[in-house]
């Protein structure tokens, strides 16, 4: 049957295109003056990830989305193998060990393990779907999460496992879990949380750094939950320089390439964790609004696809994406505007991160593929 492209929604696509556009030039204005990374070429590098990813948006596109149920399990093991690889052969990158070498390109598997886990979830959610009810299915879809989640924690990368587990309840949630089930999760999770939080601060060691939780993680939340301990660590420099990059750029921002916190260097890692407080310096209230209105409209596109997709398959993978793009916003302005921890998620399209905007694009693709085989659309 020949593919009909009527259905295509170019919306999501042109929102999708404005953000990438926009977040390569910002990328662009935030390394100014920084030789290191002018040296790496960074803005060419978002650049081609960015060229690359439209071009897989089309060719995901293509492709029924159906086939992709019937080569989850092998995406799985062969997602596993390579974040099996990353814990035995990978180098050390700012405490942490999450990247291949691959030729001058370093690639992040655990950025396309959250796609994964989108496709093996939905896939397992909605063969299963008239058995949701059973808890021991619902344990089984937790142990398929876990064989990733273990595996990115061992990097350490805690940020990236957190966005799995939540992958994972919102689509346990969307394929029609009961209302007791889902209180007894929420309530098992604050209990872990309210009990194993205390522990682990009372007995955190800042000098190991053997264990599963490293002290660079710790130290953030400790930082988080109690500013006025400062001087006990020292890190809270970065979110500090952050809210005053923000409350700098006033209504309308200091304009493009004149930020002072951006381009004299006071706000760190601001093409990638702080890039959201780099653009409200430079574009103001204004700006950073338009960005997230542009954010939130692709979430609702994707979950409009949701709503309008023929099976459940579909639906799942939709709301999949939705989640996925939905909670990395929200942690990272969260976390720039001093309201959530420190973490190392990016803003989606936003931030540098050949891995991250290459799997975020995957994602749309899937999306576009899901919707231009739904029956009618409607704006």
């Amino acid at each position: 049957m020949r593919l009909s492209w009527r259905h295509f929604d170019f919306w999501l696509l042109g929102a999708v295109a404005i953000l990438t556009i926009f977040g390569i030039t910002m990328i662009r204005s935030a390394i100014a003056e920084n030789i290191e990374l002018l040296e790496r070429d960074v803005v060419r590098r978002q650049l081609i990830f960015a060229v690359a990813g439209f071009v897989v948006i089309l060719i995901t596109t293509a492709i029924d989305y159906h086939l992709w149920s019937s080569i989850s399990r092998v995406l799985y093991l062969f997602v596993a193998v390579f974040l099996i690889l990353i814990a035995v052969t990978a180098g050390e990158r700012f405490g942490a060990a999450r990247w291949l070498e691959v030729g001058s390109t370093t690639i992040q598997p655990s950025e396309l393990a959250k796609i994964t886990a989108i496709l093996v979830l939905a896939d397992f959610f909605a063969r299963y779907k008239d058995k949701i009810s059973d808890i021991r299915w619902v344990a089984r879809s937790l142990l398929l999460t876990m064989g990733l989640v273990v595996l990115i924690l061992l990097q350490p990368d805690l940020s990236t496992s957190i966005v799995i587990m939540v992958i994972w309840f919102v689509l346990l949630w969307a394929s029609g879990l009961q209302m007791k089930h889902m209180l007894s999760f929420t309530g098992i999770g604050a209990l872990v949380i309210g009990v194993g939080l205390p522990i682990l601060l009372l007995n955190f060691d800042p000098t190991d750094v053997e264990g599963l939780i490293k002290p660079y993680q710790v130290r953030r939340i400790v930082n988080f939950l109690f500013p006025d301990e400062e001087a006990r660590y020292g890190e809270t420099y970065n979110v500090e320089q952050a809210l005053i990059s923000i409350g700098t750029g006033g209504w309308t921002g200091s304009g493009y390439d004149a930020g002072s916190q951006v381009q004299l260097r006071f706000l760190k890692v601001r093409h990638v964790d702080f890039i959201y407080a780099a653009l409200s310096e430079e574009f103001g209230f204004a700006g950073a609004l338009l960005v997230m209105m542009l954010l939130f409209f692709v979430i609702w596109r994707c979950l409009r696809a949701a709503r309008l997709a023929r099976d459940t398959f579909g639906a799942l993978i939709a709301y999949g994406v939705a989640t996925l793009i939905a909670f990395q916003t929200i942690v990272n302005i969260g976390m720039n505007l001093n309201l959530l921890p420190v973490t190392g998620l990016p803003l989606p399209f936003i931030s540098y991160g050949g891995s991250s905007l290459l799997t975020t694009l995957l994602g749309i693709g899937l999306v576009e593929s899901v919707i231009l085989r739904h029956k009618a659309l409607d704006f």
